[in-house]
C-alpha cells in the first residue's frame, strides 16, 4: 500500500461493489447498464425506474450476490453433521436447567433415538430445537476467569 497499490481483495471485490453503489446512487444509467450487461443480470423495469435508488441496488445485488446461497453453503460446509452428535450431547439438549434426562417422561426419552437417527421417514417424529444466543463478554466466560 505504501507504493500506491491496493490489496488484492480491494481490487477484485470492493472496487466492484463500490463502483456499482456509486453508479446507482448517482443514477448513471450508462454505467449501470454496462455493469448489468457484464454480469448477465436481468433487472425489471419497475426496479430500474423506482424513485428510491436502494430498490435498484437491492435488485442488482440480490441477483449478483445472493445472500441465501452464501448462507446455505456456509451452513453446509461449516456446521457438523447432525448424525455425528453424541448421546450425551442429545441428553443435554433435551434437558432444561437442572433437570436430568432420567427425570423426563418416557415418551420424551424415546425421542432420543429419533433425535440421533435424523430420519426423514414419514413415520419419524418431527423434532425442532429452538435456541437463543446471547452476546457475552469474553471475560465473563468461565475459562477466562482468573483462578
Amino acid at each position: 500500500q505504501s507504493k500506491g497499490k491496493k490489496p488484492l481483495f480491494v481490487q477484485l471485490v470492493l472496487d466492484n461493489i463500490w463502483s456499482l453503489y456509486e453508479a446507482v446512487m448517482k443514477r448513471d444509467k450508462e454505467k449501470i447498464e454496462k455493469i448489468v450487461m457484464s454480469l448477465g443480470l436481468k433487472i425489471g423495469a419497475r426496479e430500474s425506474r423506482h424513485a428510491d435508488p436502494k430498490v435498484h441496488l437491492n435488485a442488482i445485488c440480490s441477483q449478483w450476490l445472493p445472500i441465501s446461497d452464501a448462507v446455505l453453503s456456509m451452513v453446509c460446509n461449516k456446521l457438523p453433521s447432525p448424525l455425528d452428535i453424541t448421546a450425551e450431547r442429545v441428553e443435554k439438549l433435551m434437558c432444561v436447567g437442572a433437570r436430568t434426562f432420567d427425570s423426563l417422561p418416557p415418551e420424551t426419552q424415546e425421542l432420543k433415538n429419533a433425535f440421533m437417527k435424523c430420519s426423514s421417514e414419514g413415520t419419524a417424529p418431527v423434532i425442532v430445537f429452538v435456541s437463543k444466543m446471547f452476546a457475552v463478554d469474553a471475560k465473563a466466560l468461565p475459562h477466562n476467569k482468573p483462578r
